[in-house]
């Protein structure tokens, strides 16, 4: 069962997590993205760390980070992905861990890529590329990345609808599935209110 926060029935919170902190205008795609959240009537939650003390030592300024997005993900009430495949053939693993959590509070999660490659291919091109995966089993159920990541989703991952694959930093996608996750509560506040 789905748990959404009773304090933000109306403007619901998403946390747009993915690895769009390591763009070179990150600041930028983050108030982008927030500000394409406010048009569908939801309030995103960047999990970008301006207001952190960068001068810290690393191993201090990861656990601050960490933390932070911590407190975000919490008062969020659902997790709008970037999947795109980086640094490898799947999603970035620090963004898998932050679905994970949200999986396990029980809160819905969205997601999308704007890569339209499907994941047994780019498995087999990683495989070429690293030894050590030589002759290891690709998994290849026709999707477009792992099928424990687009199994979790509350909604079908969301991916370029003519096949093409766009720009890391494009948001064009996000936008097609930003629409999507609008729609899916406010379907959920219809129920709501005629129960």
């Amino acid at each position: 069962m789905l748990r959404l926060m009773a304090a933000t029935p109306l403007r619901p919170k998403l946390y747009l997590a993915g690895p769009d902190v390591f763009l070179p205008h990150a600041g930028a795609q983050a108030e982008a993205k927030c500000a394409l959240c406010a048009r569908h009537g939801l309030h995103g939650l960047a999990p970008f760390n301006p207001h952190l003390d960068m001068s810290q030592p690393p191993a201090a300024l990861a656990r601050a980070i960490y933390q932070d997005d911590m407190a975000m993900m919490r008062e969020s009430d659902a997790i709008l992905a970037n999947l795109t495949p980086f640094r490898g053939a799947s999603a970035d693993a620090g963004t898998l861990v932050e679905l994970g959590w949200f999986l396990g509070q029980g809160k819905p999660v969205f997601g999308y890529s704007n890569n339209a490659a499907a994941f047994a291919a780019r498995s087999r091109h990683q495989a070429a590329l690293e030894e050590p995966m030589a002759g290891l089993a690709i998994e290849d159920f026709g999707l477009a990345d792992n099928l424990m990541i687009e199994a979790s989703l509350t909604l079908p991952l969301t991916l370029p609808p003519d096949g093409v694959s766009r720009r890391f930093d494009s948001l064009e996608i996000f936008s097609l599935c930003l629409e999507q996750a609008a729609a899916w509560f406010r379907d959920l506040s219809d129920t709501r209110r005629h129960r």
